[in-house]
């Protein structure tokens, strides 16, 4: 199959794989479209937010924005999750942290010289 035909596909989820890279059709584990190389297009606003919806009442600390992009993300997240004492995870571009550690990690963001925006009350 082609790289054209499997981008007219529209394949964004698949039970056998999970989701799926909408450029090269692929698993997102497998991508080959996205260089690691190259520095992650974002709005340059790194936003902080506390989140309970969904998770049976349990606070989660979920940073997004962050202009960093695979390896260097998931080592920023390991120093985050270090830092606060407690486990989470990195997917998707997203840091989740178990608890709520804003101001924690908004002072730890602030040392790297991003915009950071603390959002969502």
């Amino acid at each position: 199959m082609s790289r054209k035909k499997n981008l007219q596909s529209g394949v964004v989820y698949s039970t056998d794989h999970g989701r799926m890279c909408p450029g090269c059709a692929r698993p997102v584990s497998q991508c080959i479209c996205q260089d690691e190389t190259q520095p992650v297009t974002r709005d340059s606003i790194v936003r902080v937010r506390r989140e309970t919806k969904g998770r049976k009442g349990k606070d989660v600390t979920v940073i997004t924005g962050v202009p960093l992009s695979g390896k260097e993300l998931k080592e920023l997240g390991r120093q985050l999750k270090a830092k606060c004492g407690s486990g989470g995870t990195v997917k998707d571009g997203v840091i989740e942290i178990q608890g709520n550690h804003r101001d924690l990690v908004v002072d730890e963001l602030g040392k790297n010289g991003w915009t950071i925006q603390r959002s969502g009350g």
